[in-house]
């Protein structure tokens, strides 16, 4: 590559801005870009400004819609609310297409490494969100490290006074991985083998 050719070297380090992407894999998708016809660089463009303009989190459930209820929260009736950490937690379990109940995003977990405590995610919004419907199961949907395990034991304890029945899913998925990567009969099977807390 040529050293005076910034506009190279920009849109490289843009993508290096992305999460797991190194020079190499920026370098590839800067190349695609470049070699992509102007009406689907366009398009690529346009979509990244849509999402950043009109994506926000439902006002329910905390997952990103671009309403101020997402779909699952407006169409669904259900007294079970799957608590996961993050967004792309929600559409992991969904691809399973076994579970119809509703979802709880927490953004984030409690870890004290990362000064992160019960106060920084969103665990008031599910006591409250429990409180005010009737709702008879929590499942705590985090992920399988500690993490993500302090933070169900938490959360069970606050729900249990208030007679809410709280499961955790089953160890099909293994300690330490992420439930975005599990696949589809992994998912399955931690759901329905869920175990109470």
């Amino acid at each position: 590559m040529s050293e005076n050719c910034d506009s190279l070297q920009n849109l490289i380090n843009a993508f290096t801005n992305l999460p797991s992407v190194g020079t190499k894999t920026a370098e590839r998708y800067a190349y695609s870009v470049i070699n992509m016809d102007e009406d689907t660089v366009k398009n690529f463009a346009e979509s990244l400004i849509q999402a950043k303009q009109n994506l926000h989190y439902c006002k329910t459930c905390g997952d990103f819609t671009d309403k101020d209820i997402c779909n699952i929260c407006e169409r669904r009736q259900s007294k079970v609310i799957c608590v996961v950490k993050e967004p792309k937690d929600v559409k992991a379990i969904e691809k399973a297409k076994n579970y119809t109940g509703l979802y709880h995003v927490l953004h984030g977990t409690i870890s004290p490494l990362e000064n992160k405590g019960p106060e920084d995610i969103r665990i008031k919004e599910l006591i409250t969100r429990v409180t005010e419907n009737e709702i008879d199961e929590v499942i705590m949907a985090t992920n399988p490290d500690i993490e993500g395990e302090v933070t169900a034991t938490y959360i069970a304890k606050l729900l249990k006074p208030l007679g809410i029945k709280v499961t955790r899913l089953a160890q099909g998925i293994q300690m330490g991985s992420d439930v975005q990567y599990a696949d589809e009969v992994t998912l399955t099977k931690a759901l329905q083998d869920r175990r109470e807390i």
